[in-house]
């Protein structure tokens, strides 16, 4: 394929518009640049847009039955496994063991497969090279251990990396000597493709990802389009899969909250409340599985299951202190956050409390040692956490899960209007009235995090 970018020029006017003599100002009509109505004409741009269209289509089916793949894997691990071995109903201690495995499979691979299993989820998303294809199969299979057996983390960063190394392959399977932009571009593409339906609306993963890529300019240009269209097409792939199969939908949905009215003066004082208590427990969170990574990588195969044991023993004492569910603390919580709102009023503040504690430790190991990404589980302590403060007055429910979600995201993830959006958008028409209190919370979680975060050297020009 040609290089769609090296064809396009870097600045100009509009075409058939006279240039501005010296000292005079152009005309304010002129409101897009010649470089990109020459990029949208270009047959190459034309070229590269099919292409993300095209690979749109098998990297969301993947994606897809990916995420299918995981949710069999959990109900046969958890569910039918116990049973065929002549348990009546799972044993408590049945995290401890499975927990331990999930260890070893996943020190295994990030020991001996190509790519270390892909990032580790403490770093959460931050912009670098597009995977190799040999390091997919990794990538997969560690993020199947982690995700499948009971480990407090979400599928987004595998989805992205499962889509943007398949952009790379489509890239250089349409032409060997593919320039490096047209895969950078096709990369981004299969990573909109993939989480497209996952975070409940394309237009949250597309954002996701151009915030934490840092995209903009001319490069925010040439990659949107192609993003867009393909996150567009795996959209109506995720509702043609589920349509075909009837396995379900495989996407975030928060349905049967209480209606909220309007936000008022309390409340705000409330936003500066939660903003502040989520900095605090983001920060907890990600010191603690900062400085015990790198004492989990020094010995890998010995520590790796030792914090699953850890994971599982969490999610036992929680169960056997408030006679809940181990999955409330297991897994990513994207499931599991519909039921804990909808059964909020079965959960007394204690339990909630141990709760947020057991799952904020068992995130943090997780963060540590597995593999898998950061989103789910910080939106799910966010709406635990505001649904255990909506007992106090002044703060209804909706409002208190809104803003502990954007609150605990911007903490985790460091990108405030992807928070933003993922507190508001998943919350239907509730969304618009909560969305002022949401980004209060989210602008004083995000500044006192940063406040408490390690200080860091400013450049002075």
């Amino acid at each position: 394929m040609p290089d769609a970018a090296a064809r396009l020029p870097t600045g100009g006017t509009e075409e058939g518009a006279p240039a501005p003599s010296p000292g005079q100002t152009a005309a304010p009509v002129q409101a897009v640049p010649v470089d990109e109505v020459v990029r949208l004409r270009s047959p190459a741009y034309v070229r590269l847009l099919l292409l993300a269209a095209l690979i749109g289509v098998p990297i969301s089916a993947a994606a897809y039955f990916f995420l299918q793949l995981v949710e069999a894997l959990q109900h046969w691990v958890y569910g039918d496994l116990p049973r065929g071995l002549g348990f009546a109903t799972t044993p408590m201690w049945w995290p401890l063991p499975v927990l331990a495995v999930a260890g070893v499979l996943v020190g295994l691979t990030i020991r001996h497969l190509p790519g270390g299993g892909g990032h580790s989820p403490v770093d959460g998303f931050a912009a670098g090279a597009e995977p190799a294809p040999i390091d997919l199969p990794g990538v997969l299979f560690a993020a199947l251990a982690s995700l499948s057996l009971g480990a407090v983390l979400g599928p987004e960063a595998p989805l992205i990396a499962l889509g943007a190394g398949l952009g790379v392959c489509a890239a250089r399977l349409a032409h060997q000597d593919a320039p490096k932009p047209v895969s950078a571009v096709m990369a981004a593409a299969g990573g909109f493709a993939a989480i497209s339906a996952l975070l409940g609306s394309p237009i949250i993963g597309a954002f996701l990802l151009m915030e934490a890529s840092g995209l903009g300019g001319a490069t925010l240009g040439l990659v949107l389009l192609p993003g867009l269209l393909a996150a567009g097409i795996g959209s109506l792939i995720f509702v043609g899969l589920n349509a075909m199969t009837g396995l379900g939908k495989a996407s975030l949905a928060l349905p049967g909250l209480p209606p909220f009215d309007h936000p008022d003066i309390v409340q705000f004082g409330w936003a500066l409340v939660i903003g502040v208590c989520a900095a605090v427990l983001g920060t907890v969170i990600r010191r603690f599985a900062v400085v015990l990574r790198p004492r989990v990588e020094h010995r890998l195969l010995l520590l790796t299951p030792v914090a699953g044991l850890a994971v599982g023993g969490l999610a036992v004492a929680y169960a056997a202190t408030t006679g809940g569910e181990a999955s409330d603390v297991l897994f990513s919580g994207e499931s599991a956050m519909g039921p804990l709102l909808q059964n909020s009023a079965g959960y007394s503040v204690g339990a909630l409390l141990m709760l947020l504690a057991c799952k904020a430790l068992a995130y943090s190991l997780s963060l540590a040692s597995f593999r898998g990404g950061p989103v789910f589980p910080a939106m799910f302590l966010g709406a635990a956490g505001g649904l255990a403060m909506s007992h106090l007055p002044g703060l209804p429910l909706v409002a208190g899960v809104a803003m502990g979600i954007g609150a605990m995201c911007v903490v985790m993830l460091k990108l405030p209007l992807t928070s933003v959006l993922l507190a508001t958008l998943l919350l239907f028409a509730d969304g618009l009235a909560v969305m002022p209190l949401v980004i209060v919370a989210v602008v004083v979680a995000h500044v006192v995090a940063a406040r408490l975060g390690p200080a860091q050297a400013v450049p002075t020009g």
